[in-house]
């Protein structure tokens, strides 16, 4: 019976063809033509906040270049890949969107789908590490005072050298890129899991080392501080005002990192979903126009980040004003005395 059923699987896959081999255009919009100029315009308002918000994030860093502290470096680099994804990316989606058909062939397709994943990646695995630094400075202070700038830059090139790695690993046979069922973008080839045990496999390796492991740093190190910020308020309380100030702006940097999470998440989590369905669902349930949604909501997650930099950097301002006058009171008391 077990061998029936495995021969059963076995011949749908072979008999499976994913919607790019089929006999339609699988480049052709399969939207209505309103629908895409919609996609267009939203795609070109993200594209230009994003790329003016990452930009100036990364000119404003790079004044103080020798003065960044390693959770800085690590938010540079997450700026660097949001406006990766927005100047390489979003052109050739916008320009496909208005022209009603994805217009730069397969060689276009694979370059737009590894752009995409490898600053994609980039992003989540600079969070990852920032969630760890936020962890180790706030629940192991010793290791988080350890950590050095040189330290940051070690990370960076782990950090690309693995998003490099997963990105084109896909060119080395074991994967692809293809275009999105609605025609006018592409991403990573999902459709392989339907296709063959292998493609399954690699399917399985992207989701786990690229998506849930990262995840699952990311949430367990949140979690503990979380918890260890409960267990140490009242201590905190005991001590004097210089102390109080520098707690309070380690958690207001910690709360950045994690609105910046969960703002990635939020956005790429539906998408991932809708990914994963099509992958081991069965084929082709997914419709056409609900997979547009995810895909776009995922898209506009490099604009986020710019405007939650300057959100806090208003506060920042306000403590440091706080402090400052704090201090000349102080000074001014003294005087007096």
């Amino acid at each position: 019976m077990n061998e029936m059923e495995s021969d059963h699987n076995t011949s749908s896959q072979e008999d499976y063809l994913p919607h790019y081999l089929q006999k339609e255009d699988p480049f052709a919009s399969k939207l209505s033509r309103e629908a895409d100029i919609v996609a267009g315009f939203y795609l070109t308002v993200i594209g230009i906040l994003s790329t003016l918000g990452n930009g100036y994030v990364i000119f404003m860093s790079s004044k103080r270049k020798k003065k960044l502290r390693p959770a800085e470096i690590m938010t540079v680099n997450l700026a660097v890949c949001d406006l990766g994804i927005s100047v390489v990316g979003k052109p050739f989606s916008i320009i496909s969107f208005f022209s009603h058909r994805w217009v730069f062939g397969w060689m276009g397709c694979r370059w737009y789908g590894w752009a995409g994943f490898f600053f994609g990646c980039g992003s989540l695995i600079t969070m990852t590490a920032v969630s760890l630094d936020r962890y180790l400075k706030i629940c192991h202070l010793s290791y988080g005072t350890w950590l050095k700038r040189r330290h940051a830059f070690i990370c960076l090139a782990i950090i690309w050298a693995y998003a490099t790695f997963w990105a084109t690993v896909p060119f080395a046979g074991v994967g692809n890129y293809a275009p999105e069922p609605f025609g006018t973008s592409c991403t990573l080839d999902w459709w392989l899991a339907q296709a063959s045990v292998g493609g399954q496999a690699f399917i399985l390796s992207i989701l786990f080392f690229c998506l849930l492991f990262p995840t699952a740093v990311i949430v367990f190190s949140y979690v503990k501080i979380i918890l260890k910020v409960k267990s140490s308020t009242k201590e905190v309380a005991h001590y004097d005002t210089r102390i109080q100030n520098s707690h309070i702006l380690e958690m207001k940097l910690t709360k950045v990192a994690m609105l910046i999470c969960a703002g990635f998440l939020t956005a790429w989590i539906p998408y991932a979903v809708v990914s994963v369905w099509s992958a081991f669902g069965q084929p082709d349930s997914v419709p056409i126009q609900f997979s547009v949604v995810p895909t776009l909501l995922a898209k506009s997650a490099a604009m986020y980040n710019p405007i939650i930099y300057q959100v806090i950097d208003c506060k920042f301002a306000c403590c440091r004003s706080g402090g400052l006058r704090t201090r000349q009171k102080k000074n001014s008391l003294k005087k007096s005395r």
